[in-house]
């Protein structure tokens, strides 16, 4: 804004442009970081020095660390800044499986991974898949034929959830 005013643009052309109030703006401009903010950012700062001693601890321990620091605040108060900056304890939170680590595998590999077949019905193995569509799932399988790189049957089945 100030840039704007000293290029000779009126300041009520630009907040009129920027959708901004005059008001607010100008009290920004008398005090750009409030009393509570101060506050706030200093809790934060004890909050994070005790963090980075003791990382085990959760926020009440923390409460207790920041108040002999000399930052006195409400435990509410103390899991808001830790929440909303991420400071968990080490112990605290779990983490979910989110099913990126394949399973043990549900059977044996009776053909230890070599897909080759020298005759016909040597060698018979099928697969299933399951695809989510807009009408529901939808189960793909084949059973190939190893002999000569071919399918000896395909299929596909939907079921409407």
């Amino acid at each position: 804004m100030s840039e704007l005013a000293a290029d000779g643009i009126p300041v009520a052309v630009s907040l009129r442009v920027l959708k901004l109030s005059r008001q607010p703006y100008y009290r920004w401009r008398k005090q750009q970081v409030t009393n509570a903010e101060m506050v706030e950012a200093y809790r934060a700062n004890a909050l994070l020095d005790a963090h980075l001693d003791d990382p085990e601890f959760g926020y009440r321990f923390l409460v207790g660390e920041a108040a002999e620091s000399g930052e006195e605040m409400c435990e509410r108060t103390a899991w808001r800044i830790c929440r909303d900056n991420r400071w968990w304890s080490v112990f605290g939170k779990k983490r979910g499986k989110n099913g990126k680590r394949p399973g043990p595998p549900v059977h044996d590999d009776l053909v230890k991974r070599d897909f080759t077949a020298d005759d016909v019905n040597e060698l018979w193995l099928t697969d299933i898949t399951e695809h989510w569509t807009d009408e529901g799932k939808l189960y793909l399988g084949a059973y190939p034929r190893f002999v000569d790189a071919g399918v000896v049957y395909a299929a596909s089945a939907s079921l409407a959830v």
